[in-house]
């Protein structure tokens, strides 16, 4: 099968800074990937190479057996959570209908089909209850299950998330992560999941690909966020401590795995 991505020796420098040297990697279809790492350890930006967006500086990088293309709708992207104002004009449902319709010219009118495809898709992230309300007074729980439906609803073979639990509740984050589950289980779509707290996820990701000051480690979770490898990769002594099925990490200069998020 095509693999869902592959980088062979990507290397990737911005502003005078390597971000990350040396990247293999290769994804295959269904599987799990959650990408870790301090701020500034360009997590984000491997997202936007995969986009098509960001150019490698050294390196290959094809995504689904082609080069990164801007516009590829093989791809789902899921956004950071940010919060829509009061100035945005649109229902909870029209954030799905985006996915549906937003790339076509012309005047915003749907077919009987797009507007049936919608529907399916609010089901799906079951956001029935709210997906009539203005977009902008919904939780930052509730517009994220919108963004889901939006980024799956041309049935991605990819699904790139970029930091999806940010600022949700414990509830939320498990919803969330459920749904993006979900779709690589039906659907066989491979996930790059970018994330701080590998925690809500954890049960889910097949491997890690953990990034710190140009260095890059991969491997099942068990292999990689345990005490040696991450002092190896941080250059100082860092504990990691299992407290159940939960991770925290300790003495790295950013904790990545464990911390405080303000509730939506």
């Amino acid at each position: 099968m095509t693999p869902a991505l592959t980088l062979a020796g990507a290397s990737l420098a911005f502003g005078g800074r390597t971000l990350w040297r040396d990247l293999d990697l290769e994804v295959a279809p269904g599987e799990f990937i959650a990408v870790l790492g301090p701020n500034g350890s360009g997590k984000t930006t491997l997202l936007k190479a995969v986009l098509g967006v960001q150019p490698l500086s050294a390196g290959s990088l094809t995504v689904l057996g082609r080069p990164p293309a801007r516009g590829d709708r093989r791809i789902g992207y899921i956004p950071q959570q940010r919060l829509l104002d009061a100035s945005t004009p649109v229902r909870g449902a029209d954030l799905v209908g985006f996915g549906v319709d937003g790339r076509r010219f012309g005047l915003p009118f749907r077919r009987r089909a797009d507007r049936q495809r919608i529907r399916r898709l609010v089901a799906d992230v079951g956001a029935e209850a709210f997906a009539h309300r203005p977009a902008w007074r919904l939780s930052g729980g509730e517009q994220q299950r919108l963004r889901i439906g939006q980024a799956v609803a041309d049935d991605p073979a990819l699904l790139l998330c970029d930091e999806p639990l940010i600022s949700l509740d414990l509830a939320n984050q498990a919803a969330v992560s459920t749904l993006i589950d979900r779709q690589r289980r039906e659907h066989g779509a491979a996930v790059l999941f970018v994330t701080h707290d590998v925690n809500p996820v954890l049960g889910y990701v097949d491997r890690v690909v953990y990034l710190v000051d140009g260095r890059v480690r991969i491997g099942p979770p068990d292999e990689v966020l345990t005490s040696p490898v991450l002092s190896e990769l941080y250059g100082t002594h860092v504990d990691v401590i299992r407290v159940h099925d939960r991770v925290v990490v300790v003495g790295a200069e950013h904790e990545p795995h464990e911390h405080a998020e303000r509730p939506a």
